[in-house]
């Protein structure tokens, strides 16, 4: 019986060295994988140039792909304390953060319109399980279902599309162009319903707030942080592809996007929710993103680039604090969190930080994006001239009205006489100095 139970022992010793050594291995992996990609963006290989017939190597393409493995690490990395301390399936948690992650590389460097589809579909079920297996509440069930309704039916008419492109030309890679297709505004419409949906555009962004306040922390950061920029890239490739910049489709959903990007702005003072207020305004950005990818201008595509790439990396460190704000306070409600300026200022540095950020304060991504973004839609047509104006100065303010309500005023009853341990302190700090390490590394490859 002695010898049954040290066995025993070290069978559980080595399956928890075995489950850490996994977790810490994926987590080093990714990062690894954006150094190695970054350095792969001064390859001397130009724009649209194909591997074969698998994979496309062009900066476009190599940017979200150091996007993705940097926004899975730092996801990982966010974890730990919910689900690698806490052995809360870690094993399988990690593992499905490795097959989204690799999905999604694979998403942005496949060469064909059929394979893109693929793993652009095959994408939802990682997310899905993430969130359904790790979320926090029982509305995460409806969420998914939300999200697998609005995504899956708005893709179907994207599918028949391909077929036919098929079938009409025997096969279809990015960079060949299709002049000359029927029906040019419902190919249009097929084309550009399943992007409009994962980008999201206002209309079509039901299915987001949901999946946010119902997901754990690494769910929040890979859904805005990588899925929603497969909507700007999905757009980029198939509109170059099928040449209908010049459809009266294009300018209607135009004007649409912008509209609904003013109002989501707007919406985003009427939420007392964190997480969805963050949300919210991912909605505002994207609309901008539209804007720019509608433009059909050069300008117009860097500055959706670059405006991916910004959003991507700050909607991640906004939802990782507001996973920690929710730990500290028990509530991410906006009339309960106050006071973090005194209770915890190490955390209101790194809110200020993010919240200066998501605003385009200089020298960040975020301000050069907008302003390439609006000089892009104004020469589209001066006419949007005041929807951009209303759409940069409401994220500028409800960016500033998220960091003085939560970090100024009085912390609530319950939180006087509790003291914040330094481990979380110290946990929150290392993150935002891998995340700001990481933002560097972009801005000095995008910019040299």
């Amino acid at each position: 019986m002695f010898s049954f139970g040290v066995v025993s022992v070290l069978l559980a010793l080595l399956n928890g060295l075995g489950q850490s050594i996994f977790w810490w291995s994926v987590l080093w992996g990714c990062i690894v994988m954006f150094l190695v990609s970054l350095s792969l963006w001064f390859s001397p290989l130009g724009l649209a140039s194909c591997w074969g017939e698998f994979l496309v190597v062009d900066s476009f393409s190599f940017s979200l792909v150091s996007l993705t493995v940097l926004v899975s690490a730092l996801s990982l990395l966010a974890s730990v304390r919910d689900v690698q301390k806490m052995d809360n399936k870690c094993v399988e948690f990690a593992f499905s953060v490795l097959v989204l992650t690799v999905v999604l590389v694979f998403c942005f460097g496949v060469g064909s319109l059929l394979n893109f589809y693929v793993m652009f579909e095959f994408s939802l079920i990682p997310i899905l399980l993430i969130i359904l297996g790790w979320g926090y509440q029982p509305e995460r069930l409806q969420a998914g279902k939300y999200m697998l309704l609005y995504t899956v039916s708005a893709s179907l008419p994207l599918l028949i599309l391909i077929i036919m492109l098929l079938v009409k030309g025997g096969s279809v890679f990015w960079g060949w162009k299709l002049l000359g297709f029927e029906w040019s505004w419902l190919v249009t419409l097929c084309a550009s319903l399943a992007f409009l949906v994962k980008l999201p555009v206002y209309g079509f962004h039901l299915w987001l707030p949901k999946a946010h306040v119902e997901a754990p922390v690494a769910g929040s950061m890979i859904l805005a942080g990588v899925l929603l920029k497969l909507g700007g890239y999905g757009l980029i490739r198939f509109f170059y592809t099928l040449s209908l910049f010049s459809t009266l489709t294009i300018s209607i959903v135009f004007c649409l996007g912008l509209m609904g990007g003013a109002v989501a702005s707007v919406v985003c003072f009427a939420q007392n929710d964190v997480k969805a207020l963050v949300a919210y305004s991912s909605v505002g950005h994207m609309s901008l993103v539209l804007g720019g990818i509608y433009s059909n201008t050069d300008w117009g595509w860097l500055g959706c680039l670059l405006m991916m790439v910004a959003h991507g990396l700050c909607s991640s460190g906004m939802f990782f604090l507001a996973s920690e704000t929710y730990k500290c306070y028990s509530t991410r409600s906006l009339f309960l969190v106050k006071g973090g300026l005194v209770l915890v200022p190490g955390v209101s540095l790194c809110w200020f930080l993010m919240c200066a950020i998501n605003m385009a304060a200089p020298p960040s991504l975020n301000l050069w994006g907008e302003l390439m973004l609006g000089i892009s839609i104004l020469s589209y047509s001066m006419t949007f001239a005041l929807l951009s104006g209303v759409m940069t100065f409401l994220s500028g303010l409800y960016s500033w009205y998220l960091y003085s309500i939560t970090q100024h005023g009085q912390y609530p009853l319950w939180l006087r006489g509790v003291i914040v341990a330094e481990e979380y302190i110290s946990y929150v700090i290392s993150f935002m100095l891998v995340f700001l390490l990481g933002v560097t590394g972009m801005m000095l490859m995008l910019f040299m």
